[in-house]
């Protein structure tokens, strides 16, 4: 049987620590299901705080990295993949998740939402930003799901799934 692969997608350095908080508890969850979570693997913002989250939960964790460089991956990585593709490397992180949880707003995190759209993909909202949630929503209702909290979000993608 196949398992679910959880694509978590945020800011990096500008991640707020209310951000940060609801990725930890993202990654955790997301592991507690016996869901993989995917990160963009980088020991910054979202990506880390989620993959932490994670592995405090003995979670399987996939880091789809930009460079060829080992400098700056999650230590909580259970596997790095190295694409030296920089910021195209946003389309594999989305293609290879399941569903895509974007938690927080930022120029990358909105790439990812609008790369997960054009591949079908359904994409979950857990962010302040009223801006790129009425924006998301308008490109593909019927892929975006906007939610309040953690938990929220988990449920919406047992719904999904």
């Amino acid at each position: 049987m196949r398992k679910i692969i959880i694509g978590v997608m945020g800011p990096r350095e500008k991640a707020t620590a209310n951000e940060l908080q609801n990725a930890y508890a993202l990654g955790k969850l997301i592991a507690q299901q016996g869901w993989i979570l995917l990160t963009g693997g980088r020991n910054v913002g979202v990506m880390d705080a989620a993959s932490n989250g994670a592995k405090s939960s003995n979670g399987l964790t996939i880091g789809i990295l930009p460079s060829d460089n080992r400098n700056g991956i999650s230590e909580a990585l259970d596997i790095a993949i190295f694409t030296d593709m920089g910021n195209a490397r946003n389309n594999i992180n989305v293609l290879s998740s399941d569903v895509v949880i974007a938690c927080g707003m930022g120029a990358g995190t909105a790439s990812e939402i609008a790369l997960a759209l054009k591949g079908n993909k359904k994409v979950i909202l857990l962010t302040d930003d009223e801006e790129s949630k009425v924006f998301f929503k308008k490109l593909l209702p019927e892929n975006v799901y906007i939610v309040e909290s953690v938990v929220d979000a988990i449920a919406t993608v047992k719904a999904i799934l």
